[in-house]
Formats: structure tokens, C-alpha cells, sequence
């Protein structure tokens, strides 16, 4: 929803009633008709648009908190690597880098003696690039409280039960199945073979 004017009319000196360009704090008459008005307000859209990219909201789960701990660093890693694409796509423009240039300031002057708009421009890192940083820096931080909280301890100690499950019921197959001596002495070998496989992901 576009916010009011923020300008004083001359006319009447109150707030101006007409509502400020999409993005931007002013109407077209008071200063946000030219190209770096637009410019700025654009980069507050976009700023806002990735600012909600990042951020997901869902509905409350049951999960335990080693997996809560794991759900996290995989989204946090997708987000990283998501944010990395937007900073490689910043462009330049032969002079200046988006990366760490563009508006810092813009002043509105809606009345006065020279009413219009002042914009600096200056060396700064783009909200895409601060976005990425921030992740990283969640990233890391998830990481080392997964790892305190021995996450990968217990996933070891899981695949060793696991393992130890299907080594159990692939005896009770063999000893129900009544092999000859040949037969039983090439299943270890062919059973590990087979579950390799599958632990490498193939299962054709």
C-alpha cells in the first residue's frame, strides 16, 4: 500500500495529499519524477523484496531438537548459496561495481527555495551482499551448535545400529534359506557387495 505524500504543499502548508511513488517517501510533483527518485525507490522495493525472499514462515512441528538443529543448517545452506547467485549477478557498469556502490542518502526538499531532491551516492555493499554475509555468518553459527550438540555423533551411532539391524536380518535370511556351504560361504561377500551399492546410491 503506497504511504501519503510526505511533502508540505505550498499551497497550504500541510502534508501534501497525494500519495508517494511506490517505493518512494514523495509524490511525482514533489521530487519523485526524476531518474534517481525512482532509482532510490527502487532500491527500497528490492530491498524489501529480498529481504521477505530470505525469510519463510511456517506452521509449528514436532521435531527434535537434533533435527531441528540439522533442518536448520540445510536451509541456511540453501539460503547461502541462493544469496551467492544474487551477488555474482551484480553488475558493473564500467565505472562503479553494484557491488559496493550506490545511493546512500536521499533528502527530499518538497518546499523552500530550491525544492527538489538531493542524492549521494558512495561506496557501500549492496543489500544482497549483506544478505549473504548475515547467512553466512547464521550458517557457521548453526554449524558449531550442531556439532556442540554431538548432531553427527548420534547420526554415526544411528547408521552403526542401522547397520547392524540389516546384518541381522540378512543372517536370519541366510539361515532360513538352508544354503549349501558354497552358497554360505560366498553370502558375506556378496551381501556387503550389494549393500556398498546401495550406500553409494545405486540401486539399479
Amino acid at each position: 500500500m503506497a504511504q501519503r505524500c510526505t511533502a508540505t504543499a505550498k499551497a497550504t502548508g500541510e502534508q501534501c495529499a497525494r500519495q508517494a511513488i511506490e517505493g518512494g517517501k514523495t509524490c511525482r510533483v514533489h521530487g519523485s519524477a526524476t531518474g534517481r527518485s525512482k532509482a532510490a525507490a527502487a532500491r527500497r522495493l528490492e530491498q524489501a523484496a529480498a529481504e521477505a525472499a530470505v525469510v519463510t514462515f511456517g506452521l509449528p512441528v514436532d521435531i527434535a531438537p537434533s533435527e531441528a538443529l540439522l533442518e536448520e543448517v540445510r536451509w541456511t545452506a540453501g539460503h547461502v548459496q541462493w544469496l551467492r547467485g544474487r551477488v555474482q549477478e551484480l553488475d558493473d557498469d564500467g565505472t562503479h561495481h553494484s557491488l559496493v556502490w550506490g545511493e546512500t542518502k536521499v533528502t527530499d526538499k518538497g518546499s523552500g527555495v530550491a525544492p527538489g531532491t538531493d542524492t549521494v551516492e558512495s561506496s557501500a555493499p549492496s543489500i544482497w551482499y549483506i544478505l549473504y554475509a548475515k547467512e553466512r555468518d547464521h550458517l557457521v553459527a548453526v554449524c558449531a551448535a550442531a556439532l556442540k550438540a554431538g548432531v553427527e555423533e548420534r547420526r554415526v551411532r544411528l547408521a552403526e545400529q542401522q547397520g547392524e539391524l540389516v546384518a541381522t536380518v540378512i543372517r536370519r535370511i541366510l539361515d532360513e534359506l538352508q544354503l549349501t556351504v558354497e552358497q554360505a560361504g560366498r553370502a558375506p561377500e556378496i551381501a556387503a557387495r550389494h549393500l556398498r551399492l546401495i550406500a553409494g546410491g545405486d540401486l539399479t
